[in-house]
């Protein structure tokens, strides 16, 4: 069986507000939960109103609070915009109150504009310490010993699973020397995917885990017609673009027409950036995994789509759960 997860932007569409988008992702994750998913991921972006999921870890808390079972994480954490000891305190606060439910995943970028990585005080330096930074973190995490001198209190010896995310070549190469999971951006940045994930393979290391585990990230847009989802599509079409063409904001609600709204280059450019998706009925949907998966082979996949509609959101990742988890059931009778 493939694994599979959500990874949750706590969007924010048009004519809703934070604390709607806040309750959207707490009951997607216990519907997640029930619907047989991993784990639920959030990731850190500042300075956008279409994003309620800035203050990440406090965001995790209170999603593990209010679900039993799925690990909740970040997926994830920019590391240059904080200090390893801060991550590991609060991370290893969330391990000791939801004891082996949580996951961090660790990215290079700012994920936010140059502005406001000032306003976050991060340092504009040349020097490029993330490979460092990511080994001090971790360490933070290991049991204390005589010759520990900086302790995370909590957070020394709850050894909080860290995973690397990247989109180049650089994060598939160092989370193969680290020994760490991967989780590849394929969902808005596939162009490196190939030659990363034959990076990561083919130079893995053991590390934090023994053997190479690499998650795929598919955006996914179901429901019960083909047409309807391409229709739902169009919501996060137009967010992508508004972003590369420095308008973000709100989800946009769906359009019948996305000519009405991109020129037929812009329209390439987002299909391009956007193109490990899977869109449709349930029929098209299942056919497009099983592409993807013999494509890959990924350890894990982890789901994305921002939906404008809450309730088109919960059935589109409804409906990738009933098909993957009776394709591991097909799976499973056929090997009987």
């Amino acid at each position: 069986m493939t694994p599979y997860s959500i990874l949750d932007l706590a969007a924010v569409p048009e004519g809703s507000n934070p604390a709607d988008a806040i309750a959207n992702s707490v009951d997607l994750a216990q519907h997640a939960e029930r619907w047989g998913y991993t784990r639920y991921w959030f990731a850190e972006h500042h300075n956008s109103t279409g994003i309620a999921s800035a203050a990440t870890s406090i965001l995790i808390g209170h999603v593990t609070g209010q679900t039993e079972t799925i690990r909740v994480g970040a997926g994830g954490i920019m590391l240059p915009n904080h200090a390893p000891l801060m991550v590991a305190e609060q991370f290893g606060t969330l391990a000791t109150l939801y004891p082996d439910r949580i996951d961090l995943g660790l990215g290079r970028a700012p994920g936010t504009d140059m502005a406001t990585a000032r306003a976050l005080r991060r340092i504009m330096s040349q020097a490029d310490t993330f490979p460092e930074d990511v080994v001090e973190l971790m360490n933070y995490f290991e049991p204390i010993t005589p010759e520990t001198r900086i302790k995370a209190i909590p957070g020394a010896g709850t050894r909080v699973p860290v995973w690397m995310l990247g989109s180049s070549l650089f994060g598939a190469q160092l989370a193969a020397h680290l020994g760490l999971p991967y989780a590849f951006a394929s969902h808005f940045a596939p162009d490196a995917l190939d030659d990363a994930l034959h990076v990561y393979r083919s130079s893995f290391k053991p590390g934090r885990t023994e053997a190479p585990h690499f998650m795929l990230a598919v955006n996914v847009f179901a429901a019960d017609t083909n047409d309807e989802a391409h229709r739902l599509r169009t919501s996060m079409q137009q967010a992508f673009l508004n972003l590369r063409t420095g308008k973000p904001g709100p989800l946009p609600r769906p359009v019948d027409d996305l000519s009405t709204v991109a020129s037929a280059d812009q329209l390439a450019m987002v299909n391009h950036a956007l193109r490990v998706s899977v869109v449709g009925g349930p029929k098209e949907v299942e056919a497009q995994f099983e592409r993807l998966i013999e494509a890959y082979r990924p350890d894990e996949l982890i789901l994305t789509g921002m939906i404008h509609d809450h309730a088109a959101r919960r059935r589109s990742f409804e409906i990738a759960a009933d098909l993957l988890s009776s394709r591991a059931g097909t799976a499973a009778s056929g090997a009987a």
